[in-house]
Parts: C-alpha cells; sequence; structure tokens
C-alpha cells in the first residue's frame, strides 16, 4: 500500500513549514536516512530523512510552497512491485466497515505500512516489532467505527491503561501512533488535574487584539506603504510573547552595578589568553556569574510546567542573539562548570549558527534562565519578556561613567552597569528573586570569585 509521506514537526512550535527544497524527484529510489527535502521552519532550515525505503511515487507539494501545515502530505512512497495506478486507487474513499470484531486485526495489519511517517522522522520507532503481534484489538468507538492505531500504540495503551476512544491521533488520517499515547495520561490522572476539561486544546495563536488587519490597511490606504509578509519565526515570536505577557505574572527587580573591577579583570585576562586566541567579552562573565548564582540560590533555578514546578541541577542558562528578522536563545548547558574561555568559545560558535539559521532544536530549547544584553546597542535599560517557561531573565544595558559616593563620601566617578530581573512569580518570590539579583551582582563586581 503506497505510503504517504507528511510534513514533519523538526521543533516544538512548528505549526507549519516552508519545502525549501526538494533533493528527489519522482522515480528515485530511497533508503531509510536518506535526506528527502530541505524544510525551513519557524527557527531553521532543516533536512527531512526518509524512514522507510521505497520508491518516491509522487510529490504532492512543490518546493518553495510555504505555509504547508504539520502532517500535510506531501509525498507519496512505494513499494516494490507498486505502481502510480496504486496511488489513485489508495486515495479513493474507503468503504464503508462492518463493525465485526473479527477484521480489526486485518485492518490493522493493513495499516502497518503506512507507520514511520506519521509525525516525519520522529516516529521511526512507531514501526510494528515482533513484540507487537500480541497487540491488543484495535478498539471501537461509541459508534462502532474502528479507532485507527498502530499495533505499537494500542499495546503501550493497553500497558499503561488508556483509553484509545480519549486520545487524538496525530499520524495519517488520524492514525494514533507512539508519540500519540506516551504523551497521554491515564483517564484517573486526567480526572485529577485541575487543569484537564473536556474540551482543553493547546493556544496556538493569541486573539486577535485591537483593529483587524483590513481595518488597520483602511486607516493607511491614501499612505505610501510597504507590507512585510510574516514568516514563520516572527508569527512564532508575536504568538508567544503575547501569550507570555498576558499568562506570566512578571515583575521587576533592578540594580545597578559597578564594572570597573570586571572590565580591569578582563582587559588581564585578555592579554594573558591574547596568545590562545582568545578574547573574552564582558557577556561571557555575565553568562558566568547568571549560572554560579543559580548554584548559589538553588530554588530560583526553576522553570514552570503547568501543574508543578521543575527545579533544574544544572545551570542551564539561555542568551538571546539577534538575527536578521527575530532573535534565538541557544541555550549554555552547565555553564556554572565551563571555564570562561570555554564559554565564550561555545558562544561565539552558537551565535554565528544561529545567525545562519543552522541550529539544532536541542541546542535553543530548555534553559531555566536567559539573559538579554542590549548594552552593546548603547541601551541603558530596558525590562525583558521572559520566555516561557524560563523562571526569569536578566536585561543587561550598557555600562556607563556615572558619579558615584565613594565608600569614603567622596564623590567619584565609576562604570555602572544597569540590570533588570524579570521574574515570573509563580515560580520565584520576591525575596527569593531578590536573593538571585544579588548572587549575580556579587559575582559581577567580585569576578575573581567565579575562578575560585
Amino acid at each position: 500500500m503506497p505510503t504517504e509521506i507528511l510534513m514533519p514537526a523538526l521543533s516544538p512550535t512548528m505549526e507549519e513549514g516552508t519545502l525549501a527544497k526538494w533533493l528527489v524527484k519522482e522515480g528515485d529510489e530511497v533508503a531509510s536516512g536518506d535526506i528527502l527535502a530541505e524544510i525551513e521552519t519557524d527557527k531553521a532550515t532543516m533536512e527531512f530523512e526518509a524512514v522507510d525505503e521505497g520508491t518516491i511515487g509522487k510529490i504532492l507539494i512543490e518546493e518553495g510552497s510555504e505555509g504547508v501545515k504539520v502532517n500535510t502530505p506531501i509525498a507519496v512512497l512505494l513499494e516494490d512491485g507498486e505502481s502510480a495506478d496504486d496511488i489513485a486507487a489508495s486515495s479513493a474513499p474507503a468503504k464503508e466497515e462492518k463493525p465485526q470484531a473479527e477484521e480489526a486485526p486485518k485492518a490493522a495489519e493493513a495499516e502497518t505500512p503506512e507507520a514511520g511517517y506519521g509525525r516525519g522522522a520522529t516516529e521511526a520507532n512507531d514501526r510494528p516489532t515482533k513484540s507487537d503481534a500480541k497487540a491488543p484489538a484495535a478498539p471501537k468507538d461509541e459508534k462502532g467505527g474502528r479507532i485507527f492505531a498502530s499495533p505499537l500504540a494500542r499495546r503501550i495503551a493497553a500497558d499503561k491503561g488508556l483509553d484509545l476512544t480519549q486520545i487524538e491521533g496525530s499520524g495519517p488520517r488520524g492514525r494514533i501512533v507512539k508519540a500519540d499515547v506516551e504523551s497521554a495520561q491515564p483517564m484517573a490522572a486526567k480526572a485529577d488535574s485541575p487543569a484537564a476539561t473536556k474540551d482543553a486544546a493547546p493556544v496556538t495563536q493569541p486573539a486577535p487584539a485591537g483593529p483587524s488587519s483590513d481595518a488597520v490597511r483602511k486607516m493607511y490606504e491614501d499612505r505610501e506603504v510597504e507590507e512585510v509578509k510574516l514568516d514563520g519565526m516572527r508569527k512564532t515570536i508575536a504568538a508567544r510573547l503575547t501569550e507570555a505577557k498576558q499568562t506570566v505574572p512578571h515583575f521587576y527587580l533592578r540594580r545597578d552595578i559597578q564594572i570597573d573591577a570586571l572590565l580591569s579583570f578582563r582587559s588581564d585576562l585578555n592579554k594573558q589568553l591574547e596568545a590562545r586566541g582568545v578574547k573574552l567579552s564582558v557577556n561571557d562573565f555575565i553568562i558566568k556569574a547568571c549560572a554560579l548564582a543559580l548554584q548559589s540560590v538553588p530554588d530560583a533555578n526553576a522553570v514552570w510546567a503547568g501543574d508543578r514546578i521543575l527545579k533544574l541541577k544544572p545551570s542551564d542558562v539561555a542568551v538571546a542573539v539577534a538575527i536578521e528578522g527575530g532573535l534565538f536563545t541557544p541555550v549554555l548547558q552547565d555553564a556554572d562548570t565551563k571555564s570562561l574561555s570555554t564559554l565564550s568559545a561555545q558562544m561565539k560558535d552558537l551565535a554565528t549558527r544561529a545567525r545562519d539559521r543552522k541550529l539544532a532544536p536541542h541546542e535553543y530549547q530548555g534553559g531555566s534562565f536567559a539573559i538579554s544584553n542590549l548594552g552593546m546597542f548603547g541601551i541603558d535599560n530596558f525590562d525583558a519578556v521572559i520566555n516561557p517557561p524560563h523562571g526569569a531573565i536578566l536585561a543587561v544595558g550598557a555600562g556607563v561613567k556615572k558619579p558615584i559616593i565613594g565608600k569614603d563620601g567622596e564623590i567619584t566617578a565609576a562604570t555602572v552597569m544597569s540590570v533588570t530581573l524579570s521574574v515570573d512569580h509563580r515560580v520565584i518570590d520576591g525575596a527569593l528573586g531578590a536573593q538571585l539579583l544579588n548572587a549575580i551582582v556579587e559575582n559581577l563586581e567580585n569576578p575573581m570569585i567565579m575562578l575560585a
């Protein structure tokens, strides 16, 4: 039976993508692991691999097509002995199924060639194995119709005590696959969850606020304007930050940091590291200071997980990187254990690949804390928006020479950097946030202690 190749979800936030380039053509033989196409997500351009072998029977979506929804058929894969006639036959309306229980195992067997493309390459482990031979027979819904689910999905559901009639399938034609049952909760757990409701559904796009797009266009119909089409990244930024400001209870803590000692220490280190080709930036010290502060105040090293808080052991710090048309927040994992030179090299590599949109999803996912530094653009201070599920983000302004009152009461000059810590009050209370910010300030005003 011909197998539909579906538009894969290549990142957690991806709802649609651009099929940038086909690397195969109709009639080409492909094997598992072969690169089929290049797909532009909301974050990067990524390669899409085949998970089954066969012949490309038909390409359904032309390269360059934008706005292709996840799980939309983009091509058809033929097995040995199949032809284009089989594609037409497989797309014909299915005959009404009889509700006899004995037909379910046969129908389940007929489905198995589709396994492996339910969510692109991520469903490769959903292919039937010998252990699937004992999978429960396909269940019926309330109207007697068969529930489409792979044998592996049915077996996992039986082991977990899940009701397949309550699970929405993400595979071809609504087929329930491994990922669907693994992410589902048992009915008892759902009933106990205060957040669970019968009609609950994830919010993927914020409700329109203010005038409609047509109304706004009409306001400026007599003015010369340039209309800029929103790409996937800009749509995602708009949706996530609107969600963040509407659903995350922000509060803000502000401090001025005297960084003269830091600048002097950095200068001395860079002279010593010059022979190795290493040049540390102020941002490298800020990353290290925040990572160590999260270890000093471990209760603040946490994220919001809907119905619970997750406290992280390592310090995984995300850093905002501006790119054309948007931004990335690559994550420096275990930043507390890495040297300044290692952090500097890793940050330069991540920033370069972020600007080229070559980061893999695992490189910009996760972390509990983020840094947004606009000081290099001359901004004195600002308030950053938390990137869920992070518990906090530090907004860093420029270091500016200012008059201050010294310890002896005399007025002197110092280089002062203003920072603002935006905090998710669901995760971190005011006093805890103050402890975290004080630890960051202590590290930056006394940089030698970061090497202890």
